[in-house]
């Protein structure tokens, strides 16, 4: 499985999921071969042809017999005017047409770009009864705010689902019961865990305990990406790594998008498991040139791009995640 497949801007739309092509779909198109394709059902206001909801089309999608075949979908913006509790419509509709998709194994919910809705504004919602009405999913992400910044945060509750291999949250504000949730949950296919963190300004609230679990090892004995991404306290998260046994058997630690100075990384560097890995992701990061130059050294794939620089202010030093607002 690519591991860069659910690592998109949030500037433009996913290309691919769950080893597969996302295409748009759009009213007249035939199903798309199941096999190697995702369809992504988005409002039409948002293409500047004749309004119509990406729910609308969704349920026109429906009256083709060979729909039931469908693996994936992929949703954007549902409706017109606001992505506020934006996946309220789309569990409605993904719910009461459960026993239509016997197939379906992957869902990404949330492809909306931030020229639609900045990710702070976007109502996630609960999500859970999804995952009561599809047991087999394999691959899940969503994006969206998941503090109570807003007043429809992400829920998802406690997860049990077996077959789940891929599990992507992306948002600029994460609370400390979303991860305290995942980390509660019963995955035991997981290989690919991602959550996005985010900014304290946003009413982010998660803390390096709140991930103390996942650090024991004793937890998703399948992991082998493990993403902890867009995070004000990626230093605080590198220094637990480097002391967790769950470093040993990941190919792929992905710290990017976040606030990581040379604190973070050298601890990284002083622990013999780093070398094993097959990448180590810090785009975005904070680290001076003396630092890159020692993980350069590491003799697998470090990517080491968009290194930023602090802001000042008030004679102070500000670091900020790639994706806050």
């Amino acid at each position: 499985m690519s591991r860069r497949e659910v690592i998109v801007s949030i500037y433009e739309y996913k290309t691919h999921f769950a080893d597969k092509t996302i295409i748009n779909w759009e009213p007249g198109d035939p199903v798309p071969d199941p096999t190697s394709t995702i369809p992504r059902f988005w409002s039409s206001r948002r293409r500047g042809e004749k309004e119509s909801s990406g729910i609308e089309d969704f349920e026109q999608f429906l009256t083709d017999p060979a729909s039931s075949t469908s693996a994936g979908f992929v949703f954007g913006m549902p409706y017109n005017d606001t992505a506020e509790d934006y996946t309220e419509p789309i569990m409605e509709a993904l719910i009461a047409h459960k026993d239509h998709f016997p197939h379906l194994t992957a869902l990404f919910l949330g492809d909306i770009t931030a020229e639609e809705s900045e990710i702070s504004w976007m109502g996630a919602g609960d999500v859970s009864a999804l995952f009561t009405a599809y047991p087999q999913l394999e691959y899940f992400g969503i994006r969206g705010c998941a503090s109570t910044y807003i007043e429809s945060p992400l829920n998802l509750g406690i997860l049990s689902l077996e077959h789940l291999k891929t599990l992507v949250v992306e948002t600029g504000s994460m609370d400390r019961s979303v991860v305290q949730d995942v980390l509660r949950s019963r995955l035991p296919a997981l290989e690919h865990l991602e959550l996005w963190t985010g900014s304290e300004a946003y009413e982010a609230n998660c803390t390096v305990e709140d991930f103390a679990p996942l650090f024991t090892d004793n937890l998703f004995p399948h992991l082998r990406y493990l993403g902890l991404r867009d995070s004000e306290i990626a230093n605080d998260l590198a220094i637990a790594l480097s002391q967790s046994p769950l470093l040993e058997r990941l190919q792929v630690l992905d710290l990017s998008l976040g606030t990581l100075d040379d604190s973070g990384t050298a601890a990284l560097l002083g622990c013999p498991a780093i070398r094993k890995l097959a990448k180590l992701d810090l785009h975005h990061h904070f680290c001076s040139d003396e630092m890159m130059q020692h993980l350069q050294t590491l003799g697998i794939e470090v990517d080491l791009s968009e290194r930023k620089e602090p802001d000042r202010w008030d004679g102070q030093e500000q670091r900020f995640v790639a994706v806050s607002e």
